[in-house]
C-alpha cells in the first residue's frame, strides 16, 4: 500500500449477520473484539484480506486493508 502519497488506508469489515450462529449482536461484538486484538500483528502498509468466522467456525465474512 505504501502510503508515501498520503493515500488513505481503508479497513473494511463485511459480516453476513443473517448467517452467524446465535445472536447477531453478540457475534458481531465477538468478531470486533477478536480482530481488534489481532490488528497489532499486521503491517498496515500492506494489503491483506482475512476470512471472518462465527463462534461455530463457519465463514460469515471477511475484512481487508487496502
Amino acid at each position: 500500500m505504501g502510503n508515501t502519497e498520503n493515500a488513505p488506508i481503508r479497513f473494511r469489515l463485511d459480516v453476513d449477520l443473517s448467517a452467524v450462529a446465535g445472536d447477531p449482536t453478540e457475534e458481531l461484538s465477538r468478531v470486533l473484539r477478536y480482530w481488534a486484538g489481532n490488528m497489532k500483528h499486521y503491517d498496515l502498509d500492506q494489503p491483506v484480506t482475512e476470512t471472518v468466522y462465527d463462534s461455530e467456525y463457519r465463514e460469515v465474512g471477511s475484512w481487508s486493508l487496502t
